[in-house]
């Protein structure tokens, strides 16, 4: 697309399902073009009528063919279904590794499934940045089901229950998953299970291991409260999730039934405005970097002339006099 941005336009086709507008809006939100801001604001009157799901679980686990085969089976109940996978950022050019339609190319020709891979560009929590406003395209864009796939690469990938209604972790037996999702608090963040490779030897150890942690956890839990359910799957070969889908939307039921769902969405407004907030004050903290300020106060530190929460409060005190 050449010559000046259309956005009244380019929202408008997207709206109306054409997958070109929708990956020119998100190309324009994951490089962080200067109009942003607007496209947000376009978004914005059409999104909230989404479902938005994580997927997340450390690496071999079958996320991506799990992903694949929840797909197939929101697509047989009618559902246009968006998928952001979040995947590790080539050092080099900062574009995503691993590719998408390799991984999920069966639903590539098919027009209620858009499928979108975002490089993480080192962020911390495998989510980038741009992935709020991603989910907001996809959202105002029409799709029923919003999929997030997270890295498997860390223990960071909690972040994903910050942009998701209902998040899933995935587990494989064998693997020391169990030990590995107490660690990683996941047990706190899951609102289903999944046991995927459920025909591999492990996988009752597994269930029961997990069945123990949730019954330890609920000790806990004061006032109404979800009871994760542990869904057995073969990804591979369709299996279970069927029963997953019915997970989905149990849970969806009982966000909305307890307020939940209206919770969550807000801490996720709170979520991203801040982020947007701290991200324009350190552009602005930038620009007194390259105008010598932070340097001098941080030279009259080691001088000793100011400690180190006086030279901030000066440098605050510049930015507010902007």
């Amino acid at each position: 697309m050449t010559g000046p941005l259309d956005l009244d336009d380019l929202v408008g086709r997207a709206r109306d399902g054409q997958p070109r507008a929708v990956a020119r809006l998100l190309s324009l939100v994951e490089d962080a073009h200067p109009r942003v801001a607007e496209i947000a604001r376009a978004l914005t009157p059409y999104t909230g009528r989404a479902r938005v799901v994580g997927l997340t679980g450390p690496p071999g686990v079958g996320k991506s063919t799990s992903t694949s085969a929840l797909l197939t089976a929101l697509r047989a109940e009618g559902k246009r279904v968006g998928v952001l996978a979040i995947d590790p950022s080539s050092p080099f050019s900062g574009g995503a590794l691993l590719g998408d339609r390799i991984r999920m190319s069966e639903h590539a020709t098919d027009p209620g499934v858009f499928i979108r891979s975002m490089a993480t560009r080192g962020h911390l929590g495998g989510l980038s940045w741009a992935t709020p406003q991603a989910v907001r395209v996809l959202d105002a864009a029409g799709f029923d089901v919003v999929l997030i796939e997270t890295v498997g690469v860390g223990q960071s990938e909690v972040d994903v229950v910050k942009l998701a209604d209902t998040t899933v972790v995935l587990l494989a037996p064998g693997m020391g998953d169990g030990i590995q999702a107490a660690k990683a608090g996941v047990l706190e963040i899951a609102d289903v299970f999944v046991v995927n490779k459920a025909d591999r030897e492990g996988a009752d150890a597994t269930v029961h291991d997990l069945k123990q942690m949730i019954s330890l956890s609920r000790r806990e839990i004061r006032g109404p409260s979800w009871r994760q359910p542990i869904v057995r799957t073969v990804a591979a070969k369709g299996e279970g999730v069927d029963e997953v889908v019915q997970a989905l939307a149990a849970h969806h039921e009982w966000l909305v039934t307890h307020g939940e769902l209206a919770r969550r969405r807000a801490a996720r407004a709170r979520d991203e405005v801040e982020a947007i907030a701290i991200r324009r004050l350190r552009a602005e903290l930038a620009d007194l970097r390259g105008g010598g300020r932070l340097d001098g106060v941080a030279e009259r530190v080691v001088a000793r002339e100011l400690d180190p929460f006086a030279a901030a409060d000066e440098l605050i005190a510049d930015l507010r006099g902007q």
